[in-house]
């Protein structure tokens, strides 16, 4: 790449062949419109620093033009390895209006997969927070263009200039997109890679526009909400809440790291609206001696996803005054495809049955497409709460396919669908459960044994914290249900008290053999790793293939 700076003009048909009823769908023009119309607004509050939206959109055309001036091109790849902070915020907005394609990386992963995701997607810059500094290994990568993020003191800054250096270069005018298709892939997010290499999925700007806005119209974001970010930017771009949040004309409420003491205090102070996690944070908030202490000053709105919650937990939340409202999708499917959408009707059931209601997966959104339950044959499945099936979708927001993976896409894709590997059934209202992930279920003496059912009942018993139920190997019925659970602070009970438990509630087949207690293993996101516990247990034996 030549050190000479590059025109920051839009090269020839970019924009300007675009007829006069035509406005390519895409989320930078968020950042554009409401750097005017809410111009003295407050768009992102961290620590003691506030940007109003005029400043965020100077900012953001500051990245953009550096970018260009640094030598981007049309369609380069751009890496950025950092925790929820502004300038993660910035790059969602200014590295797609300079033309260039988001890589947003896990923050948790280790040095070699950091290193894989670098070189598989060919990123020719990458953004570094200090304190991430140690995990890059710029002599692996001595094409890649670095910048540090001076977020915290830097144990060993790499080779180049700091990040408000970068912006000093650019300029705060508005850029002129670079935008040919407003299905040019906006951003690659990785896929977690638990059963091989992460595969990159390839977002466009018109399926961000849309899950953006369908963030906001479902979680009724507008200019007086205020969103914390307690859910990673990395993982699957926020779920969309980057690009939403700003296209209501909310504040961002940036938050680098999870601490649930923390976030009470910020709910409280900040006095909060919106936020996301994932079910096991949404425990971990619940059970924390602030969540009873703490005065909502707003209503609060909690969007939960990435594995199915308990009802145990939504009715806790509920309690505590809180809404959640449960989102379902994948890293193919931009975060949320579904969601439970919440009746009139349920208002007047009791707790307890109108918080298994909401833990359904639900019907797709809005912006969404078709979501089917089908058989191996793409027949749909009954709608009788009971047959099961995959559940595969197509639309509006469903990746590209897999970056430089022709025939992981083809198989993904097979039948016209996406495929998302995930077992569910249709309830006659039309609403789908999930039941488990193929690899998860437990075939015992021929029966079928949904983790997700058996995981429930045990998060009923009041000294449960977490569980996470997997299939262990067993010489009569082939494969057995064995729970891993962590307690309650302050709690005691055996593996026999939770084995009876459950069989009083369960038919015993389901029931687990085995119990275990202690700390689960989990991703970044607050996922429980369960191929790690299913790979402990069968290590040295033949695994079942699913």
């Amino acid at each position: 790449m030549s050190d000479q700076p590059l025109s920051t003009d839009v090269p020839a048909g970019a924009i300007a062949d675009d007829p006069v009823w035509l406005q390519k769908l895409s989320p930078i023009w968020f950042a554009q419109r409401n750097g005017e119309v809410f111009r003295n607004q407050t768009a992102v509050v961290y620590g003691d620093r506030c940007y109003t939206y005029g400043e965020f959109a100077e900012r953001v055309n500051r990245l953009a033009s550096s970018l260009r001036q640094h030598g981007l091109r049309p369609g380069d790849r751009v890496a950025f390895l950092c925790p929820n902070i502004p300038p993660m915020l910035e790059a969602h907005f200014a590295v797609p209006l300079a033309g260039g394609v988001l890589v947003a990386i896990n923050v948790r992963l280790s040095a070699a997969e950091i290193g894989h995701i670098l070189v598989d997607s060919g990123a020719t810059f990458l953004f570094v927070d200090s304190e991430l500094s140690p995990l890059v290994d710029s002599a692996a990568a001595p094409s890649l263009r670095m910048v540090n993020i001076f977020d915290t003191p830097a144990p060993s800054p790499l080779v180049g200039p700091s990040y408000e250096e970068f912006l000093a270069a650019g300029r705060p005018t508005p850029v002129e997109p670079w935008l040919a298709s407003e299905y040019d892939t906006i951003a690659i997010n990785y896929t977690s890679g638990t059963t091989g290499r992460p595969k990159g999925s390839m977002y466009s700007h018109r399926g961000a526009y849309l899950v953006a806005l369908g963030d906001a119209l479902h979680n009724r974001l507008g200019p007086d909400s205020r969103y914390l970010w307690t859910l990673p930017m990395f993982h699957c771009n926020g779920w969309g809440y980057t690009w939403g949040v700003l296209a209501a004309g909310g504040t961002n409420v940036c938050l680098r790291r999870f601490d649930p003491a923390l976030v009470w205090q910020f709910i409280e102070r900040e006095e909060i609206t919106n936020l996301c996690a994932a079910p096991t944070i949404l425990i971990a908030l619940a059970n924390h001696p602030s969540a009873h202490a703490v005065q909502l000053k707003r209503p609060l709105t909690v969007g939960t996803g990435g594995s199915p919650p308990s009802p145990t937990i939504l009715a806790q939340f509920k309690a505590l005054g809180i809404k959640v409202v449960h989102l379902y999708g994948l890293t193919e499917t931009y975060g949320p495809v579904a969601l439970c959408q919440e009746q009139p009707e349920w208002s007047g059931l009791s707790n307890g049955e109108e918080a298994k209601l909401k833990a359904r997966q639900g019907v797709p959104s809005i912006v969404a497409g078709g979501m089917r339950v089908v058989d191996d044959a793409m027949r749909d499945v009954p709608a009788d709460g009971e047959t099961m099936g995959e559940v595969v979708m197509r639309g509006n927001v469903v990746m590209k396919g897999y970056y430089a993976q022709p025939e992981a896409t083809a198989t993904a894709f097979r039948g016209g669908w996406f495929h998302s590997g995930d077992l569910a059934v249709r309830h006659p209202d039309g609403y789908v459960e999930l039941r488990d992930r193929m690899k998860d279920v437990v075939i015992s003496g021929g029966e079928n044994v949904s983790t997700i059912e058996v995981e429930g009942v045990i998060y009923q018993h009041p000294a449960v914290l977490e569980v996470a139920v997997v299939a262990i190997p067993d010489e009569r019925w082939g494969e057995v249900p064995k729970a891993f659970v962590t307690l309650k602070a302050g709690q005691v009970v055996t593996a026999e008290e939770i084995i009876d438990f459950c069989r009083a509630r369960l038919a015993h087949f389901k029931s687990p053999k085995a119990i275990e207690f202690g700390e689960l293993p989990k991703t970044s996101t607050g996922k429980i790793q369960k191929y790690v516990l299913r790979e402990r247990e069968w290590s040295g034996r033949e695994k079942r293939i699913n």
